[in-house]
């Protein structure tokens, strides 16, 4: 199993001990306190995990501008996205203070971390425009992850944080919720020296199924960790407990037992494409993965990426060495009239367009909202059967 991203043992920050956390709780009731957007209280979940590995808390400006710009911290840590707390405003908040950080997406906004204000800084117009472009690639309001990230205000707070919990994500996923450190240690107990991760926001089809198995296949991997995002999407995005429901349902009849690891993580959706599929990839490292897919569009939206960005930005931005996890790079995947089997189009050059059963996503959600399973080809029926009663409760 590798080792974590810039560090030799994972980093979660939320304060495990019992006592040290009443402490901390007790504590907080005294102090001054902010409500944190969505956006930075993921990465305070993500930074409790595990996930962010090596990081201590939230960025600072230099370090923030200097990630979107070059994909490195000021000090030479490589990282693909700012992980910042954006406020409104600060006031009554000094530097050298201690705070509390309440949760937005929890009722009665619960203490969520207590944070070490080390800077007090405000985003330019210029500042802000520059990493969202340089991080999404465009500064479209439609971009879903354009307008997140620019509705958090422009005061941005700086400093190591400790993590008191893990927001709705363990209440609500307590079956499918893990930590980075979780997932290492069922890892090491099944045995896997070599697993290949699988990121999913939608439900997976027979595609998504298949490119798991030759995976597992081509890399004589020990087992596949299919890891889910249980945060925030887009509207119009399946809730992550249908997807959940509809993924386990395919893994329990689909695949061996022990081959796949059906977990989901605390984060919400940038849709950053190019620069989220990195960012998979560092925390997937810290997950113990050695190996991540990363197939047409990742973490994309729209046409706002290239179809296969997200692969070339790893030979292009991604110093050699930078990285442990290796990228397992998938082409479209379809199902062959042919062969009677799901493969690679790249791998079927005698094929023909009418050879391949082809379905929009959009022509998927109308069948299923009519009550209609798509073919077998392109969905498995017990996968179909779930969805269509999601769609047909809308």
């Amino acid at each position: 199993m590798i080792k974590p991203h810039g560090a030799d043992v994972l980093m979660p920050l939320y304060v495990a001990d019992p006592s040290a956390r009443e402490s901390l709780f007790n504590e907080a009731n005294n102090l001054a306190s902010i409500t944190l957007s969505s956006a930075a209280a993921a990465n305070a979940v993500m930074l409790g995990a595990g996930y962010f590995t090596p990081l201590l808390g939230y960025m600072n400006l230099a370090d923030a501008v200097s990630v979107a710009e070059t994909l490195h911290t000021a000090d030479g840590l490589f990282w693909p996205v700012p992980i910042v707390n954006l406020v409104e405003g600060a006031d009554g908040i000094s530097v050298g203070q201690r705070i509390a950080l309440k949760d937005p997406n929890v009722d009665g906004q619960p203490v969520l971390a207590v944070m070490q204000v080390q800077a007090i800084e405000t985003v330019s117009d210029q500042q802000m425009d520059a990493m969202v472009e340089q991080v999404f690639g465009t500064l479209d309001s439609e971009h879903p992850g354009v307008a997140a990230f620019t509705s958090q205000g422009r005061v941005l707070l700086s400093g190591p944080i400790d993590v008191l919990s893990y927001s709705y994500f363990q209440s609500d996923f307590p079956d499918t919720y893990r930590t980075a450190v979780e997932i290492r240690s069922e890892m090491e107990s099944l045995g896997w020296q070599k697993a290949v991760a699988f990121q999913t926001r939608n439900p997976m089809h027979r595609a998504h199924e298949e490119l798991c198995r030759m995976a597992l296949e081509d890399l004589d991997a020990d087992g596949c960790l299919v890891h889910m995002l249980l945060g925030k999407l887009k509207p119009g995005d399946i809730p992550a407990e249908v997807r959940d429901a509809s993924i386990r349902k395919m893994v329990e009849l689909y695949f061996p037992p022990n081959s796949v690891m059906v977990t989901g993580y605390g984060f919400d959706m940038l849709y950053a494409g190019p620069r989220e599929a990195v960012l998979h990839a560092v925390f997937r490292q810290n997950c113990g993965c050695t190996h991540l897919i990363v197939g047409r569009d990742h973490a994309g939206v729209g046409d706002f990426y290239g179809a296969f960005d997200a692969q070339t930005i790893f030979d292009e931005r991604v110093p050699e060495g930078a990285l442990e996890i290796a990228i397992y790079e998938a082409d479209h995947t379809a199902y062959s009239k042919k062969l009677n089997k799901v493969v690679m189009m790249k791998d079927a050059p005698d094929h023909d367009k009418e050879d391949f059963v082809l379905l929009s996503g959009t022509k998927v959600r109308e069948m299923l909202g009519n009550g209609i399973a798509p073919p077998p080809e392109f969905s498995r029926p017990e996968v179909a059967e779930i969805l269509m009663n999601y769609y047909q409760s809308l």
